[in-house]
């Protein structure tokens, strides 16, 4: 039997194991899954299409990167509810195993030149496997995590999913550097690029190894206890939580600024049709300090919400990263190397993260423990899955001569806009007990009460 000394430190362990694990498990996943949008931009266009319309094949190529997000939906909706029913541990193995499969096989596909249309067709199919399974990822990980959370510290624990997504990003953007820094153009075309699509064999071993490690946590398990799990969880999801639902696909608009900076911002900037000439090597080095100064700032952001509340933190990073689009598409037009790059830090890597680093304690805070991975997961790939096709939309009504940042910069801040109202709109939730998260008639703790537990668990 466990002394009250060991049960203490276990219960403290805990959450940072959860942490841990929700950290290296979607860094791994969203490595496969953004190395997908690093080739979908800088390679895709000359290998899996014609090469006769250079803008068709950008748009083409573009098209396939938001597949993925439109399945992101029907995989919340499938893992939302495996997650509600059998546990976030089991749905967070599921997504991982998935998703390494897919990616591997993208390896192992022929061109265009090979195939012809069977090309970009197979690339299709597991573009939307891929977005089927980290349809479950940031919900699972993020509910795992603040699940686990003690008192006060919600925000700064469950911040470490979406570090682990940054994180990933770096891995991703790092391994496309030396090979397309090193390797003649022909060659790294032609093989180079699938040696990051082959590596993902190595990260579905290692996230399969690392989630097995985790326990399911408290909430779950009292709810299956009580045999409170519902049959049907996006039923329930709609019927209570509806409008909170709909605030979150309208806040989750906000990865509009992920899109414009590096899938359509890459693009742009590199494309033969745009005409701007920069080179692939500087725009991978922009992703890959973006994102070192997002894994930086996100646990304090995190924390400082744990603080001030959840909602500030999203209207002040959405409205300033929204309101920088202008300026870093500018830059890019300008052919201006550092000021792109200091833009993109500022845009992307620091306001941005006002948004970034609280959505995983915020979303899930909204909804009941019964439908919390469900009410987080569907509406929020909603969300994404709207801005997944703005890179295609962008190519059609902003092409080669327009004026790309004013046209790109007003979607971006109107998305902004959007998600800040959103935002407002709903409740606060930082202050709730983790067993009162989506009770409507629910109320804070005094702010007293709630400074002494952060305290107190700090301690």
């Amino acid at each position: 039997m466990d002394t009250p000394t060991s049960s203490s430190l276990a219960t403290r362990r805990a959450p940072r194991a959860a942490a841990a694990s929700g950290w290296f498990g979607s860094a791994l996943e969203y490595y496969d899954f953004f190395i997908y949008a690093q080739a979908a931009a800088l390679v895709f266009p000359s290998i899996f299409f014609p090469k006769g319309n250079p803008t068709v094949a950008i748009v083409a190529s573009l098209a396939t990167f938001g597949v993925g997000y439109v399945a992101r939906p029907i995989g919340a909706f499938v893992l939302g509810h495996w997650g509600d029913r059998h546990g976030r541990k089991n749905v967070l193995i599921l997504c991982m195993l998935m998703m390494g499969l897919s990616t591997f096989l993208v390896a192992l596909l022929p061109t265009y030149s090979s195939v012809g249309v069977l090309a970009p067709a197979l690339l299709v199919v597991l573009r939307l496997i891929q977005g089927f399974a980290v349809g479950g990822e940031i919900s699972g990980a993020s509910t795992m995590i603040g699940e686990h959370a003690p008192p006060g510290r919600r925000g700064f624990y469950a911040s470490f999913a979406l570090q682990g997504v940054q994180a990933g990003q770096i891995l991703a953007a790092a391994v496309f550097l030396p090979l397309a820094a090193i390797l003649p153009k022909d060659a790294f075309e032609a093989w180079g690029w699938r040696i990051p699509f082959l590596l993902s064999v190595v990260v579905v071993i290692a996230g399969y190894v690392i989630r097995r490690r985790v326990d399911e946590t408290p909430v779950f398990q009292q709810e299956k206890a009580h045999d409170a799990t519902p049959k049907a969880p996006i039923v329930l999801a709609v019927r209570e939580n509806g409008s909170d639902m709909l605030r979150v696909v309208c806040m989750a608009l906000m990865n509009v600024v992920p899109v414009a900076t590096t899938v359509f911002g890459a693009t742009y900037a590199t494309s033969k049709a745009y005409g701007v000439g920069m080179s692939t090597t500087t725009l991978l080095w922009i992703s890959v300090a973006g994102n070192a100064v997002a894994v930086a700032l996100i646990p304090f952001v995190g924390s400082l919400s744990d603080r001030i509340g959840r909602r500030p933190c999203i209207v002040v990073g959405a409205l300033s990263s929204g309101a920088l689009s202008y300026a870093y598409l500018w830059a890019i037009s300008e052919g201006d190397t550092v000021l792109t790059f200091i833009l993109a830090m500022l845009m992307w890597g620091m306001v941005y993260q006002g948004y970034n680093a609280v959505f995983p304690s915020f979303y899930q805070e909204l909804f009941p423990a019964r439908t919390r991975v469900t009410g987080f997961a569907v509406s929020q790939n909603l969300g994404t899955a709207i801005t997944a096709f703005l890179p295609t939309l962008y190519a059609v009504v902003a092409p080669p001569g327009a004026n790309v940042p004013l046209i790109v910069g007003s979607f971006t801040f109107g998305c902004a806009v959007i998600a800040a109202i959103a935002a407002l709109s709903a409740r606060e939730t930082y202050r709730l007990r983790t067993e009162d998260l989506g009770v409507r008639t629910a109320e804070p703790l005094p702010r007293e009460e709630y400074d002494r537990l952060r305290t107190t668990v700090s301690a």
